[in-house]
């Protein structure tokens, strides 16, 4: 009695103490999570974030490169074309040069002047024999000249083509070299990100969220896919030797690192490491549902976060039970596993067509 008296706020601030230890995010192993990421996880999150745009661009310079290409081959081909024809052409320019030749020959138009002035019989002959002269030499010179240009264009034709084709060979080469050398270099950094998420699974705690420079949300759209490309693997309800009871979730097979996206809005009532998920996250949406987002390589969102649709909220992996890189997506009624409903029906009602 007297030491309630002699200390009357001593109840509410141990009631005040134990209130802020239970609004802690906490780990699945029930400590206090590590609160916002720390420099190293946070580094290699926003490598493999970063390295992730760059293919895409990358992937978009490729593809425009490859559309350019084949503009470049029917240049090309183009140009062939011209050659074949311009061929053609002076070759028939000298059967005509043959032909005019062996027609001066013999109506006389070969035979110097002195001798046509001779042999001519009257001034007429002689002029009618001046004229034609006159008319085949100019043909033959007309003949020549035309041969001349033709022989030019197919040589100025020739070194277009060949200008095209190289052009494109060191266009494609370029391409081919940064992507595949962006390729490698990502592929490096998901395998120090997965590692990175295998030590917090078997320490079983979180490192907290790491923050990503990421595009702005799509404010038109209330429910979205929880990744943008993937191909669907093990499906709502499967059986096998994987699991103790049917698969609870959809599987979105995507690449270690690849964003995972809340697909409502919402706010985050678990975030957590260890056990059979690995690192997943669980968000609770207006109207009583919840979705998880399991074997995940790092998460961007707190316990207690509000998110939006198409927010990130982490970054896939292979933690936990699974056999390669692949997203786990649940949707429950509660934010216990056992409450799951199947995943892809639920989004087709909300507008969402995944397949």
């Amino acid at each position: 009695m007297r030491s309630s008296r002699r200390h009357p706020l001593l109840v509410p601030a141990l009631l005040c103490a134990l209130a802020l230890l239970a609004a802690r995010p906490t780990s699945a192993d029930g400590e206090p999570g590590d609160g916002p990421g720390d420099g190293a996880g946070e580094g290699i999150s926003a490598q493999v974030a970063r390295l992730y745009r760059d293919a895409e661009v990358a992937t978009q310079r490729y593809e425009a490169g490859r559309r350019d290409a084949e503009v470049q081959r029917a240049q090309a081909q183009r140009y062939e074309g011209l050659l074949d024809r311009e061929r053609r052409e002076i070759a028939a320019l000298h059967e005509d040069l043959g032909r005019i030749a062996r027609a001066q020959y013999r109506s006389g138009g070969g035979l110097p002047l002195t001798a046509q002035i001779i042999l001519a019989e009257t001034p007429d002959q002689l002029m009618r024999g001046r004229q034609v002269f006159s008319q085949t030499q100019l043909a033959v010179n007309n003949a020549i000249d035309k041969s001349r240009r033709a022989e030019a264009r197919l040589a100025a034709d020739q070194a277009k083509a060949r200008s095209a084709w190289q052009a494109l060979e060191r266009h494609n080469t370029e391409l081919a070299a940064l992507k595949q050398e962006i390729d490698d270099t990502l592929e490096q950094a998901r395998g120090q990100l997965q590692g990175q998420a295998d030590v917090s699974v078997a320490a079983g705690s979180c490192r907290g969220a790491v923050r990503l420079d990421q595009p702005p949300v799509d404010g038109t759209r209330a429910w979205v896919a929880p990744v943008e490309s993937y191909e669907l693997s093990a499906g709502f309800g499967s059986g096998g030797a994987r699991w103790a009871h049917r698969h609870t979730g959809q599987d979105f097979a995507v690449p270690i690192g690849t964003p995972v996206r809340a697909v409502g809005a919402g706010r985050v009532v678990r975030v957590s490491c260890g056990g059979a998920f690995g690192i997943e996250v669980v968000v609770q949406h207006p109207g009583g549902y919840y979705t998880q987002y399991a074997h995940l390589a790092a998460v961007t969102v707190d316990q207690g976060e509000r998110v939006l649709a198409g927010q990130w909220v982490g970054q896939s992996g292979t933690s936990g039970n699974s056999t390669g890189p692949h997203l786990h997506f649940e949707v429950r009624v509660t934010p216990e596993m056992g409450s799951a409903l199947d995943p892809l029906p639920w989004l087709a009602e909300r507008g969402v067509q995944v397949g």
